[in-house]
């Protein structure tokens, strides 16, 4: 069942909402895959639904930056050495 999704958090979701394995499985792949947009692909599409929405190029920006200082980001893929000098420097 794992396709991606971090099996401890699954459980997590299990345990503190009472849903069924799968469904909890299926709830943590959707928000694992929104969060794992970039930042690029973010701006793009919250610029098309703003736009779509009539909102004004002045505002969206103000709007994007707000919302990206708030967004998680996906953590980069580091070599087994950058893992090794984050922990040990």
């Amino acid at each position: 069942m794992n396709d991606g999704v971090p099996t401890d958090l699954v459980r997590y979701v299990v345990a503190s909402t009472g849903l069924p394995e799968r469904v909890a499985a299926r709830v943590v792949a959707d928000i694992v895959g929104y969060f794992d947009e970039t930042a690029e692909q973010f701006v793009r599409r919250r610029h098309a639904e703003l736009q779509a929405r009539e909102v004004r190029n002045a505002e969206i920006w103000q709007l994007l930056a707000g919302e990206l200082a708030q967004r998680p980001v996906a953590a980069p893929t580091f070599t087994e050495r950058q893992l090794r000098r984050i922990i040990y420097g």
